[in-house]
Order: structure tokens, then C-alpha cells, then sequence
């Protein structure tokens, strides 16, 4: 099952090792992770049917915990399904196109989500410091130009990072220590020079998280020092109602994404079923505690489903649109 190599064949096809320290633990240790799935597909399928089918809910800023609720439905469907076989069945193998598509998905998406948190926090900024011109700004004309701007954006550097993978001689192994395919892991198979590889793939650090991260910082600084010029108590505790349950969120996923890059960069001291867990929980973790967050926190959302649970009908009447309290 294991092969390594080295020579002038290059691997077509790889196998999983996820956990190599915990192998004969195999059978048990998918439970965790199948729990924190189901979680991210009932949580955030009940945020996208609570959302999509209340009209009082049709306004941006439920647009947008729509949009991340279907990046957290997505990510996890992409490479969850294909860990559960490995760790069950031990059905561990891939193709290297095969690899390459789960790879441009995987990376697509969870890229999309410090974007979706971008926009959050823009439309948070315009609706606090000036909340006059918020339907001139944050309209659907606003979002479908974001949308194709930002699609270009995380589109065109996920896609060179994949087309320079491709370029790439897998003749030193090929295992890799992961349960999906990741970026540097499949890089790490190369046999060749990857420095190219490792400056897009900074690259693409640098210019979806880390652009995103300082716009994101730029808006809240001005939204609290908005709020802190407030002669209205009312005003400033509702201000910062709304605006923590996104800070929550980012938070916690800058926090993870943080981790799994140190993960990368110190990997040589850590073993490598920490590495793996800690990416894991990475890609896994925002996408069952996003729906949660919301649903609990979001005032409007928390009440229709609890309407919904109960089966009584919901009165758009009597819940007021765009209000967030812990």
C-alpha cells in the first residue's frame, strides 16, 4: 500500500494517510468529525430554508448569512464524504485530476469565506456611519458587482495555484498525510523546484485573507469609533449587538486559519497527526459553529425557527428586520 520512490516516475495516484500515529483507532475517530458534519449540514440547511422562505429575512445582511451558510454547506460535503470512506472502508485513494478538482473546490470556497465576512463588515460600516445612504450603497446592484469582482479575484489565484500544482513531478511519494488534498501537501510530494508554488500560494495569502482581514479591521475601527461618539446609549449597545456576532465569526476564523498557517510553517517539530487535526478543524470547525452563532444570536433567525420547531405560522409583522441582540 505504501510506496515511496525516488526516480523519474512521477504518481498519477495517491493515497490518504490521515492520522498515521492513530491507525488502528481508525474505525472510532470518524465519530467526532461525522458529528461536527452533521451539525454543519442541519445547521446551515435550516439557516439557508429559514432565510430563503421568510420574506422579512430578504434584506443584505440576511443575504449575506445566507451566502456564508452555503459556503459552510459546501466546504464540508467536498471532502467530509471522502474522509468517512477512508477511515471506515479504508477506501484511501485518489487520481491526480481527481486531486486537482477537490483541491481548486476546496480552496474556492473556504476563500470565500473571509470574503463573505469582507462584505459583512462593509455593510455593517455603511449601515452605522451612514446609515442615510445604506440602500444607495448596499443594494443588489453593490453586491453583483462585488460578487464578480471578488469571483475574478479568489477565481484567477486558486486557479494559478492549481495550473502550477499540475506542472508539478510527483516522483518522491505518493502519500499524502492528510484526508483531502491540500495545497502544500500535495507540493510537498513534488520532486522538482516548488519555489513558484510556495510564493503563489503567499501570494494568495496575502491578497484574499490578508486584504480581506485589514479591510475587515479598517471598517470596525470606524464603526466603534462611530459608536463611541454616540451621545445615545441605546444607539451604542445596539451597535454593538450587531456588530458581535460577525466579530464572533471572524474571529474564531481568522484564529484557525492562523493556526493552520503556523501548522505549516513549524511542521518539521510537530507531528503529523496534530498537523492534520489542526487543519482539519480549519476547513471543519467555522462550518457547524457559523449556523449555530447565527441562529442563536440573530435575533430574527432564532425566532422563526423556534416558530418554526413549534409549527406555529410566522407573523412577519412582528419581528423587525435587521436587529441582532446577544
Amino acid at each position: 500500500m505504501q510506496k515511496r520512490t525516488v526516480g523519474n516516475h512521477s504518481y498519477t495516484d495517491f493515497i490518504f494517510i490521515g492520522f498515521p500515529g492513530f491507525s488502528e483507532y481508525k474505525p472510532y475517530i470518524y465519530i467526532p468529525f461525522f458529528l461536527m458534519f452533521l451539525v454543519a449540514v442541519v445547521g446551515n440547511s435550516v439557516i439557508i430554508f429559514v432565510i430563503k422562505t421568510q420574506t422579512s429575512l430578504h434584506s443584505p445582511m440576511y443575504f449575506l448569512i445566507f451566502a456564508i451558510a452555503i459556503m459552510d454547506l459546501s466546504l464540508p460535503i467536498i471532502f467530509v464524504p471522502n474522509m468517512f470512506l477512508n477511515l471506515v472502508l479504508n477506501l484511501n485513494g485518489i487520481s491526480l485530476d481527481g486531486c486537482l478538482v477537490q483541491m481548486f473546490f476546496v480552496h474556492l470556497i473556504s476563500s470565500f469565506e473571509s470574503t463573505i465576512l469582507l462584505v459583512m463588515a462593509l455593510d455593517r460600516y455603511v449601515a452605522i456611519c451612514n446609515p442615510l445612504r445604506y440602500n444607495d450603497y448596499m443594494n443588489s446592484s453593490t453586491f453583483y458587482k462585488l460578487s464578480v469582482a471578488f469571483l475574478i479575484r479568489n477565481g484567477l489565484l486558486v486557479s494559478l495555484i492549481i495550473i502550477l500544482a499540475s506542472t508539478l513531478s510527483f516522483c518522491f511519494s505518493n502519500l499524502i498525510e492528510h484526508f483531502y488534498c491540500d495545497h502544500m501537501a500535495l507540493v510537498g510530494l513534488a520532486c522538482g523546484e516548488t519555489t513558484k508554488n510556495s510564493i503563489m500560494g503567499l501570494l494568495t495569502i496575502f491578497f484574499i485573507p490578508g486584504i480581506d482581514l485589514l479591510c475587515i479591521c479598517y471598517s470596525y475601527i470606524n464603526i466603534f469609533c462611530a459608536v463611541l461618539k454616540s451621545a445615545s446609549g441605546k444607539a451604542r449597545q445596539k451597535a454593538v449587538h450587531t456588530c458581535g456576532t460577525h466579530l464572533i465569526v471572524i474571529l474564531v476564523s481568522y484564529l484557525l486559519a492562523l493556526c493552520s498557517y503556523l501548522a505549516y510553517r513549524i511542521r518539521n517539530s510537530m507531528s503529523p497527526d496534530v498537523h492534520i487535526l489542526i487543519s482539519l478543524l480549519y476547513l471543519l470547525f467555522p462550518c457547524c459553529f457559523n449556523p449555530i452563532i447565527y441562529g442563536v444570536r440573530t435575533k430574527e433567525i432564532r425566532e422563526h425557527i423556534l416558530k418554526m420547531v413549534k409549527g406555529k405560522k410566522i407573523d412577519p409583522e412582528n419581528i423587525k428586520v435587521a436587529s441582532i441582540t446577544r
